[in-house]
């Protein structure tokens, strides 16, 4: 079989194994005080531009964005946040388990738009009765978003202008964070990203590594004690050492960008294979994960050899269908996809 169904369905890429493998026998201390986690904040810090960043390795997605989220909220604040957001959609309520509200915005192909969290905000603060409400205390986008869109430098500038004048930290998930700043439609470079948020984290799950997210304060403003939070939170590694050593090694000699280019040439042939068949485009989005429309005989045939995720029904009974490509996707999986399409 073929899997499309996402991008860690595989183990990690064979230098962050080989680093694992040679260093094993190597003595070091627990959580996070290691040499490989120092070396690899140390590359984080140069490949951000931000000398003064304030880094910390959690162990997964879910687990660090209720944990930046906990830590950075008063106990009556909610994050706003698409409604199509990741943390209130697919985290099993993981911030609400934290006492936190996640506010909902009308999403746009999985983005916020600066006027309208402007006008949420006004909104809020004009009604007299705002003190029996949930305060908006931080706002919360995905790059790339659910749906594999990327916010341009113009956007994402005029929601931190929006945040700015009304004291939210912006906080940016980055769980495929290389797949967006590799998109050949993206203007932001990594320096570009840093300087636009208060906090965002670098995913490794999704990008090659066998587990861990890389949480960046870009100017070193990291919540007190947040080291507690993430042990709190059960978001930190005894063995801190596992996800430094992964770190270190994406951002040995520009691996993690490495790793992100081919997805994204994976993906840009994925898109010209679905449009050459004939297969409709949900969104057509510009990074790894494929959103396109399928017939329930198309489906039945692809599934006798290929794996990929259903999104969501439609009215006229054909469902939006996920491909998502991988490090590890290759050529000859593709030409195979390819030889099954033209067969539906």
């Amino acid at each position: 079989m073929i899997s499309f169904t996402c991008d860690y369905n595989v183990g990690a890429v064979p230098e962050i194994l080989r680093r694992l493998a040679e260093t094993n026998l190597i003595q070091e201390p627990g959580y996070g005080e290691d040499s490989f986690c120092l070396s690899a904040k140390a590359r984080i810090r140069q490949a951000v531009g931000c000398p003064d960043a304030e880094i910390f390795f959690l162990t997964g997605g879910t687990q660090t964005n209720a944990t930046v989220i906990s830590a950075m909220l008063k106990g009556y604040e909610g994050v706003i946040s698409a409604e199509t957001g990741h943390i209130g959609v697919h985290e099993a309520g993981a911030v609400e388990f934290t006492g936190h509200k996640v506010l909902p915005l009308p999403s746009h192909q999985g983005k916020i738009l600066a006027e309208e969290l402007d006008a949420y905000l006004r909104r809020f603060y004009a009604d007299e009765a705002c003190s029996h409400m949930v305060f908006p205390g931080m706002v919360y986008i995905s790059f790339p978003t659910e749906y594999g869109t990327i916010y341009t430098q113009e956007e994402l500038t005029r929601i931190r202008e929006v945040c700015l004048r009304n004291s939210l930290p912006l906080f940016i998930d980055g769980a495929r964070l290389g797949y967006g700043l590799m998109s050949r439609s993206s203007d932001l470079d990594l320096h570009e990203l840093a300087s636009l948020c208060d906090v965002f984290y670098i995913g490794g799950t999704k990008v090659g590594a066998l587990c861990g997210e890389a949480v960046v304060f870009p100017a070193g403003n990291a919540p007190a004690h947040f080291f507690t939070t993430v042990k709190q939170h059960g978001a930190l590694l005894a063995k801190g050492r596992l996800l430094g050593i992964q770190f270190d090694t994406l951002f040995t000699d520009g691996l993690y960008f490495k790793i992100s280019r081919h997805v994204i040439d994976m993906a840009e042939r994925l898109k010209t294979i679905f449009q050459k068949a004939g297969i409709e485009l949900f969104i057509d989005s510009p990074t790894n994960q494929q959103f396109v429309i399928l017939s329930p005989a198309q489906m039945d045939n692809l599934r006798k050899e290929v794996l990929f995720e259903v999104w969501e029904p439609l009215p006229d009974g054909r469902f939006v269908v996920r491909f998502a490509t991988s490090w590890a996707t290759t050529e000859q999986q593709l030409s195979r996809l390819e030889e099954l399409l033209s067969e539906c």
